[in-house]
């Protein structure tokens, strides 16, 4: 072979190399190397190749330094992985967990799990310290290797109830270690059993005053179908539970409207004043049916807060109206309003006060939930649906604000309405 031929090789194989490590920039190069050597006169081509060497000796360095930062990063990620403990990981999940040996021995415990179980050092037998039967099948399951990965509910009752998913299996393949991660199901249960109560109550709610229009239907249309004393006796009582029924029903709605909403602090301010007056003057044919006067005892300061005032006349309504059906017999009922200046943290409130025969103390924490009431048929009398305050409660919630309830027997009760400072 020439020397010509050689030097040609030698350059071919050059630029072949580059190629591999920049294709697209080479490929240009090369391309021009085999133009000029196809059609320029001879030893033209090797003044080309050259240049096209030059070419890539000036854009490769920055393709070759992108490729060790790339490199560099993969090395460290996979070194950061790596280089994590097991007690890191462990600590990073929010649910409790544990870890054991083949013995049933504890060998780690997080965080979590030593706050919902008390201590857990290592060593201590899970056996031992978990005794409710379905978390000892559970443990001796994986244990024993009936199952790899099992499944089960455990309710730890000190010093709270709480209910707990617990997860059980073994940590990869042979290492002789197994993890059991509890999930704490307590809210859901609470609020499946919430809404299961909730369904009992309100259908028993309508039941009642259902069964009541059935039977005088019933009646009128047998014993009584030309009674017309017994009949327009009987009309009046099923006209009484139809509007039972309609005010449970508008109650319920406007509930479960509450509930569907967003929380959200509204961006208009409402003047409590005005709201109060206007909650007022609609009441004052109940108030006079019940001989009861309400009174004003409002500050001179402003006292406007940020809210919904269609909600807010709700939340007054119901507490007003329940101070002069309940608290008749104390004859009056006083409404006062507080700026944020009278109050050491800023809140600005409205309380509604009453003079009648007061609340048990055992009941004030509940008397804001569905359906409850204190005596059932003294609320069923006054008309009550059992959800007036419950549906005090969702809209105070929504306006970021908060209900305080105080009483003694024989002196009346007091609602207070707390609004946070702006």
């Amino acid at each position: 072979m020439s020397e010509k031929g050689s030097g040609r090789d030698r350059l071919f194989r050059l630029l072949v190399h580059r190629f591999r490590q920049n294709r697209w920039m080479l490929a240009a190069a090369l391309a021009v190397a085999i133009a000029v050597h196809l059609t320029a006169p001879s030893g033209a081509w090797l003044v080309a190749g050259v240049l096209a060497l030059f070419v890539v000796a000036a854009l490769a360095p920055s393709r070759t330094a992108d490729q060790r930062r790339v490199e560099a990063a993969e090395v460290a990620n996979g070194a950061g992985l790596a280089g994590l403990s097991s007690e890191n990981l462990a600590a990073a999940v929010t649910d409790p967990l544990i870890v054991f040996d083949g013995a049933g021995a504890v060998v780690h415990a997080n965080a979590a799990a030593s706050a919902a179980f008390g201590a857990l050092s290592p060593g201590i037998l899970l056996l031992l310290k978990f005794r409710a039967p379905e978390m000892q099948e559970t443990i001796q399951a994986v244990l024993f290797g009936r199952e790899t990965a099992r499944e089960t509910d455990y309710v730890e009752r000190v010093p709270i109830e709480r209910v707990y998913r617990v997860t059980a299996s073994a940590v990869g393949r042979n290492t002789g270690l197994y993890v059991m991660v509890f999930k704490d199901q307590s809210e859901a249960r609470r609020i499946d059993r919430m809404r299961a109560d909730f369904i009992a109550n309100a259908s028993h709610e309508l039941r009642t005053p259902l069964a009541s229009v059935s039977g005088f239907i019933e009646t009128l249309r047998g014993p009584a179908r030309d009674d017309v004393a017994a009949r327009e006796q009987f009309l009046q009582i099923m006209q009484a539970q139809t509007a039972r029924m309609a005010r449970l029903i508008d109650d319920l709605l406007s509930l479960s409207r509450l509930e569907m909403k967003p929380y959200f602090r509204t961006g208009a301010k409402v003047e409590l004043k005005d709201v109060l007056d206007s909650v007022i003057a609609s009441l004052a044919p109940l108030a006079a049916d019940s001989e009861v006067v309400i009174e004003r005892d409002f500050s001179d300061t402003a006292s406007a807060v940020f809210g919904d005032r269609d909600e807010l006349i709700q939340v007054f309504e119901n507490l007003v109206e329940n101070a002069c059906k309940y608290g008749q017999k104390g004859g009056r009922v006083v409404v006062s309003v507080a700026g944020p200046e009278a109050d050491p943290e800023g809140e600005t409130t409205v309380t509604v006060r009453d003079f009648g025969p007061g609340i048990p103390e055992e009941h004030i924490p509940r008397v804001t939930e569905r359906f409850y009431r204190i005596d059932a048929e003294t609320s069923r009398a006054q008309k009550g649906t059992g959800l007036g305050l419950a549906i005090v409660k969702h809209i105070l919630t929504r306006h970021k604000a908060w209900l305080s309830i105080s009483s003694k027997l024989g002196e009346g009760a007091a609602f207070t309405v707390h609004f946070p400072p702006e």
